[in-house]
């Protein structure tokens, strides 16, 4: 490549010099640096390569400057009216992105960048380019990712929201020989969960299915005041499982005068056999405080169990359920022993 040389009269350096420290614009300022850089005997590509840009960049601000002197440095963009994207915009942008296309009577579930476009125009009047929509929803910080199937609490919401209060007054005065934890049952399968993952480019990872599936199942109870969680295994989801866990809990927590445990209506926790132990050899020990119907957000114990698959289960390559269980039992027990340690310091 021919190397370019730039000469430049006597006192124009200087007047570069002046309006560089004068310049607030970052790119100007890199333009400028970029003159500096040849007048000083850089070529355009090793110019590129320490402002850390392309050398045909270097070459077309050189061409600009030869032509137009210092105001040829300056964004040529300037003439072009305000940003599109100012505060208004990226305001109501944010609050289209928030809701669904159904909401604004398009008949289409989910958004893509050109439907939003269309969106913006009708609340705005502003058409800006499909690239330009994705600077703007990076702006607003947004993403792309799964909804989350949820299901609606059929409960009124002052009837809900009485319950979660009263719950939050029980864990807030709670005496101190009493224990509150989250209770909840979670589904290991030996065949894969499938998620998201990094890949390199033309690559997609396989994850090898056992095809017959097998499961087992966890009953834990996350202690509010530790971190810790108790959990016991079966092969399948009863009240027996859940019993299982109970008497787990009475042994654990010996001391305790009353272990109240909150949990979701689940028919294996509301059982004539869960009552019946519950007023028999349980002794009384064992308080169960229901939530709102389908509302799991508000179970602590859910983290825990995502955090299960996402270390554990989520595209696991384990050949059979002894296994993967044992992987299972080995994040359980780290992560009780990093609770612990963190309860005690």
């Amino acid at each position: 490549m021919e190397k370019i040389v730039l000469k430049v009269r006597f006192g124009v350096k200087e007047r570069l010099s002046r309006g560089l420290r004068r310049c607030r614009d970052a790119g100007t300022r890199l333009r400028y640096l970029m003159i500096f850089n040849v007048i000083n005997g850089r070529s355009t590509r090793q110019t590129g390569e320490v402002l850390k840009v392309h050398h045909t960049t270097v070459g077309r601000v050189v061409k600009r400057f030869r032509q137009y002197g210092e105001a040829g440095l300056y964004d040529g963009r300037a003439d072009n009216g305000g940003d599109k994207l100012d505060e208004d915009y990226l305001q109501r942008l944010h609050t289209i992105v928030s809701k669904t296309p159904e909401d604004y009577r398009w008949r289409r579930p989910s958004w893509t960048r050109e439907l939003l476009i269309e969106a913006m125009v009708r609340l705005t009047g502003v058409r800006i380019h499909v690239t330009t929509m994705s600077r703007a929803l990076a702006l607003i910080k947004a993403r792309r990712g799964r909804p989350r199937p949820t299901v609606g609490c059929p409960w009124r919401k002052a009837a809900k929201t009485r319950r979660l209060r009263q719950l939050q007054e029980l864990i807030g005065t709670v005496p101190r020989r009493e224990r509150v934890l989250y209770e909840d049952e979670v589904d290991i399968h030996l065949n894969p969960k499938i998620g998201w993952d990094w890949m390199v480019s033309g690559q997609q990872k396989e994850v090898l299915t056992p095809g017959q599936n097998q499961k087992r199942y966890l009953a834990g109870a996350l202690d509010i005041l530790t971190g810790v969680l108790v959990w016991v295994e079966g092969e399948r989801k009863t009240s027996y499982l859940f019993l299982d866990l109970l008497d787990r809990l009475r042994k654990e927590f010996p001391d305790a005068r009353c272990l109240h445990l909150i949990l979701d209506n689940y028919r294996i926790h509301k059982s004539d056999i869960v009552f019946a132990a519950l007023g028999g050899y349980l002794g009384g020990k064992i308080k169960l405080h229901f939530l709102p119907p389908y509302c799991p957000d508000h179970n602590k114990i859910e983290r825990v169990w995502q955090d299960l698959h996402a270390n554990v289960t989520r595209n696991h390559c384990q050949p059979n359920m002894t296994k993967l269980m044992e992987a299972v039992r080995y994040y359980l027990h780290k992560r009780n022993t990093r609770k612990r340690a963190l309860f005690a310091a």
